[in-house]
Order: structure tokens, then C-alpha cells, then sequence
């Protein structure tokens, strides 16, 4: 009985403080996915009360038909390995550079975190200013080129400029989690490997990432995901022009199931959305988990 009493009330306990979290989640999270899920088998407005079953016509016409939904895919796929690598490596750097005795290094770190407090939507009306009004001024007043380019006019410059505006966002709060790693590394350790005549490169290679690869894994899957996801930098700064040339899936989506009212199609591209960058994102967990375990 005596058992069967503490049982029971670690149920109790548990259902007390896991059960509202888990009731809101199936709520907010579960219930409107599996919603999505049978949505994106049908016709439907967002609007009638019925929406007509279709089977896999949606997919069927997206993955032979919508030309736009591709294009937007293969742009997110490049801005995303262009982000992850810039925004990671940008990180790293400032984390090693902030990592030493500098007397600055508290207000610095403040600095580069401050752009990742700012709103997508605010910060990219911020930047289209920037690269409009700000670059032809300092351009005008420089003769340099590089500012008087059409940094928001081609397909080519309105890339790099969204590519720009993400890793000045991101690359902060990436950075806290290097500096958090760098931190854990024991002294004794680099200490031994410099009296052993370690170079900085060797330094690095060998001892330095070994030993934060599980802030490289966690590093890569939110910079990963965060690119993949990229919507709200997107609408603000380029509304996916010039065109559709810097139109992201996300924005893509958006357009599909809330311009065009067709929630149905809408839905059917966010599940191919949704499941293309599980895949991703799981496979490279998994390869950068696996070097932990080598490491």
C-alpha cells in the first residue's frame, strides 16, 4: 500500500507541473499540425465552412507544376548554406577575440548581442533604409562603389543584402554560445598543449574544437533551421523582389495560403516544408553528433 501511495503521487507530481505545459502544447503545437496535415489534402478558402477533399492533388501540382515554389526553394537553400557558414564562423571569431582579458570585452559582448533583441520585421525596415538612403550617401560622399551598388535592385545584391542583414542579427546571440563553450575548456589543457609547443592552428584544430563540437552542433542546428524558416527579414526587406527572385519558401507559403486564399495548396507546401527540413536538420545533428563522439 505504501508503494502503491508513492506511485501514485509522483503521478500527481507529475501531472501537476508537466500536465499544463503538455495540455498547451497539444493545443498550440500538435492539434493545428495535424489540422495542417489533413488541409493540405483539400480545396479550401480559409473561409467556407467545408473544405472539398482533393487527395494528393496538391502535391501532385507542386511538385509538377509550381515553378515558384522551386525557385523560392533553391533560394532558400543558398541563402541558408551562406548564412550558416558566414553567421558561424563571424561568431566563433568574435567569441575567441572576446574570450581574452580585454578590458571592453563586457560592453562588447553587449553590443554584438543587442541586433538579435530586434524585431525582424523592424530591423529589416531599418536595413532597407540603410542599403537605400544610408550606403548612396556614405557611396556619394566616399566614391566608393561598393556602397553605390543597387544593393536592393537585383537578384544578385538583393541576396547578399538579406544574407547581410540575417548574420547581423543572428551571429550575436550564436556567439554567447561559443563563449559559453570556449569558457569550459580547461586551462590546464591548452596550458600543457603550449608547453608542448602547440601552434595556434594546431591549438584550434586539435584541442579547441574537439572540445566545444556540442556548441558547434547546437550552433549549426539553430542557424540552420533559423535560415530555413526566414520570413519575416524577407517581406521587409525585399518582399521577396526584385520580382520573385528573393522570395523565400516561408514568405512563399504565406503569400499561397493567405494572398492567393488557397489554404489547402498553402498547407500541402508548408507539410513539404516541414518534413524537407526535418530531414535536414536531423541528418545534420546527427553527423555533427557523431563527431562529438569521435572527438
Amino acid at each position: 500500500m505504501v508503494i502503491k501511495g508513492k506511485r501514485w503521487s509522483e503521478w500527481l507530481q507529475q501531472a501537476i507541473f508537466v500536465g499544463p505545459g503538455l495540455v498547451f502544447f497539444t493545443l498550440i503545437v500538435l492539434v493545428p499540425f495535424f489540422m495542417g496535415f489533413y488541409y493540405s489534402f483539400t480545396e479550401w478558402n480559409g473561409v467556407s465552412e467545408n473544405a472539398k477533399w482533393t487527395g494528393i492533388t496538391n502535391l501532385k501540382r507542386v511538385f509538377t507544376e509550381d515553378e515558384r515554389f522551386w525557385s523560392a526553394f533553391w533560394f532558400t537553400l543558398k541563402f541558408t548554406i551562406a548564412s550558416v557558414i558566414i553567421a558561424n564562423l563571424l561568431a566563433f571569431f568574435m567569441a575567441m577575440l572576446l574570450n581574452r582579458g580585454l578590458k571592453t570585452k563586457n560592453i562588447l559582448r553587449t553590443l554584438f548581442f543587442l541586433p538579435n533583441v530586434i524585431g525582424g520585421l523592424l530591423l529589416g525596415y531599418i536595413w532597407q533604409f540603410i542599403f537605400v538612403r544610408g550606403f548612396g550617401a556614405i557611396g556619394e560622399f566616399t566614391g566608393i562603389g561598393w556602397f553605390d551598388l543597387p544593393w536592393l535592385g537585383t537578384p544578385d545584391t538583393a541576396f547578399w543584402g538579406i544574407v547581410i542583414v540575417f548574420v547581423w542579427q543572428t551571429a550575436g546571440y550564436i556567439m554567447i554560445i561559443y563563449i559559453a563553450a570556449l569558457v569550459s575548456i580547461p586551462k590546464d589543457l591548452t596550458e600543457a598543449a603550449t608547453i608542448d609547443g602547440a601552434g595556434r592552428w594546431q591549438m584550434l584544430g586539435s584541442i579547441v574544437v574537439p572540445m566545444i563540437m556540442p556548441a558547434i552542433t547546437v550552433c549549426l542546428f539553430l542557424t540552420t533551421s533559423n535560415a530555413f524558416k526566414m520570413f519575416d527579414l524577407n517581406l521587409s526587406l525585399t518582399s521577396g523582389g526584385p520580382g520573385y527572385a528573393t522570395e523565400s519558401i516561408a514568405l512563399n507559403i504565406y503569400r499561397e495560403a493567405l494572398t492567393n486564399s488557397r489554404f489547402g495548396l498553402g498547407t500541402a507546401k508548408a507539410m513539404i516544408f516541414f518534413f524537407g527540413v526535418a530531414l535536414i536538420t536531423v541528418t545534420q545533428v546527427l553527423i555533427t553528433k557523431k563527431r562529438e563522439v569521435e572527438e
